[in-house]
């Protein structure tokens, strides 16, 4: 929450809070078990209540660190599908990893990147919580495929202003992009941004490609890695493994990702 606060005020943006809270567990039958049907009721309503409350304290954290305009949403149902719609009133979607709380576990923040409906996502590792946001160095992971240049569209504000850009590329996927003639050049859509980045073909240390990947953010020193998410079949990858889930696990700098 701190980082997302000054992210948003070195920018010179709005931020919102989010809670949400799990709904009241409707499967008990009131027949059977009126008094666990009405507890499970009451807790949720106390739930939203002191999510509401929590408003205040938020706004004047806010206004602590340089934000004015910041505002306080609290919803009840399902994380991913509550991001998905929030996500569509925003351009980021800031999420903490964290062993400590439910929703913030590699795995869980994996569900809100798939369900979020295709919005930004940034993933702040524990180490950057509370630190300033230093987007100095960037790397971009590029392989060609849609997905990383809708990551790198939604990293465009942090790019512009970044000192060093560093274009990580490894091999192209198939992409509809590849029927026409001459190919799609990224360096050439940054530069037109007023974009300047270094080229580098990701090297192979004979280890999964998001290692790769990590390495080559830190070989650079970068302070915030951009790429696509879930850019093979979106089951197959999440059960076996791959680029997306070890960047998650693994990225001791925050990472713009993009489904």
């Amino acid at each position: 929450m701190e980082y997302a606060i000054r992210l948003a005020a070195a920018f010179g943006a709005s931020v919102t809070g989010v809670c949400v809270c799990p709904s009241p567990d409707v499967t008990m039958s009131v027949y059977d078990a009126p008094d666990l049907v009405l507890e499970s009721i009451e807790e949720a309503r106390q739930l939203m209540g002191d999510a509401s409350a929590a408003e205040a304290s938020f706004l004047a954290l806010a206004r602590e660190l340089g934000v004015t305009d910041a505002f306080w949403q609290v919803a009840d149902g399902d994380v991913p599908h509550s991001m998905k719609l929030i996500g569509n009133w925003h351009d980021l979607l800031v999420l903490g990893r964290t062993s400590s709380l439910a929703w913030g576990s590699s795995s869980a923040i994996g569900d809100i990147v798939l369900g979020c409906g295709g919005a930004p996502c940034l993933i702040v590792p524990p180490e950057m919580h509370d630190k300033p946001p230093v987007l100095n160095r960037i790397a971009i992971a590029w392989n060609g495929s849609a997905e990383a240049l809708r990551a790198v569209h939604a990293a465009l504000p942090m790019l512009i202003r970044a000192k060093v850009v560093i274009l990580n590329r490894g091999g192209n996927r198939a992409s509809p992009m590849d029927q026409w003639l001459p190919g799609f050049e990224l360096t050439g859509y940054l530069q037109r941004h007023g974009v300047i980045a270094e080229t580098h073909v990701l090297s192979d240390r004979g280890e999964a490609i998001g290692g790769d990947l990590l390495h080559a953010a830190g070989d650079v020193q970068a302070d915030l890695l951009v790429m696509g998410g879930y850019g093979h079949a979106r089951l197959r990858e999440w059960i076996l493994g791959g680029a997306t889930r070890e960047v998650l696990e693994k990225a001791m700098i925050p990472v713009l990702m993009r489904h």
